[in-house]
């Protein structure tokens, strides 16, 4: 297998704590693969990732935890590109119906059981048998971050070969027109709901360690632990606090990165 599969942490006990990825950095993959999370997210929407960067820092982590693709969108190419490069796991934005749900599943599955085109260079390099034999391994994973896909999640959750919801809690609140707490949490609730009423892990993008740590109290079972921009932001911030003899006045001054 030249990946670690998501799927049978998504269906074990323990939480999936996830490090969410942005900045394009091969070195920074690895060094969050080191810290052993449950999972990588590479943030290809609106993150720093290119093809070769991809492609490496796949190659680094890959073995090590499972990789998860943020793709830019719910297209062929988008998903097949994610996939090439070794990802155990899509996560496909912005779904907002069954029929879309369906085309990003089907986009993730070599026929007879989809509609992907079969092979890239890192699924072929141990022959065509690995590669069938790593698409059934792969899991599929849909956001969901609009009004739209809350109200019809009970059928997007429907949808055969999904394996996991997502909420996108910064784009729900800025679709909904409110960061109202009480209003985003009833819509938060409505999609685990429908994950849990068919069987389907979901999950939660937090900011970070303190917020995942709630989420999985609440019943998420995958939640943001960490992400790249946060973490160097807040180092180099607390190191100059440090430096100038007043410890953590600035860093904790700086707003969150919560965006999704």
């Amino acid at each position: 297998m030249l990946f670690q599969s998501l799927k049978p942490t998504l269906h074990a006990p323990a939480p999936l704590d996830l490090i969410w990825l942005a900045l394009g950095s091969v070195p920074m993959a690895e060094f969050a693969a080191q810290a052993k999370p449950g999972a990588l997210v590479l943030d290809l929407q609106h993150g720093l990732w290119e093809r070769g960067t991809l492609e490496a820092a796949i190659g680094a982590a890959a073995r090590r935890v499972p990789v998860i693709a943020r793709c830019a969108e719910n297209t062929h190419a988008a998903i097949a590109q994610a996939l090439d490069a070794g990802a155990a796991s899509v996560l496909v934005p912005l779904v907002e119906t069954a029929a879309e749900a369906q085309r990003a599943v089907e986009a993730c599955r070599y026929p007879p059981h989809g509609r992907r085109s079969g092979g890239g260079v890192r699924p072929l390099l141990a022959g065509v048998d690995a590669m069938l034999a790593a698409d059934r391994e792969v899991a599929v994973g849909v956001m969901i971050e609009t009004v739209a896909g809350v109200e019809n999640v009970a059928a997007i959750a429907a949808t055969p070969g999904l394996d996991y919801l997502f909420i996108g809690t910064g784009d729900l609140a800025l679709s909904r027109g409110t960061h109202d707490a009480e209003v985003l949490a009833r819509d938060c609730e409505r999609v685990q709901q429908a994950a849990r009423a068919h069987g389907l892990a979901c999950g939660l993008f937090t900011g970070d360690a303190e917020a995942a740590r709630r989420a999985f109290a609440d019943g998420y079972r995958m939640a943001v632990s960490a992400n790249d921009i946060d973490m160097v932001r807040k180092g180099f911030l607390s190191a100059r606090a440090h430096s100038l003899g007043a410890p953590g006045d600035h860093a904790d001054a700086a707003p969150g990165h919560d965006h999704e």
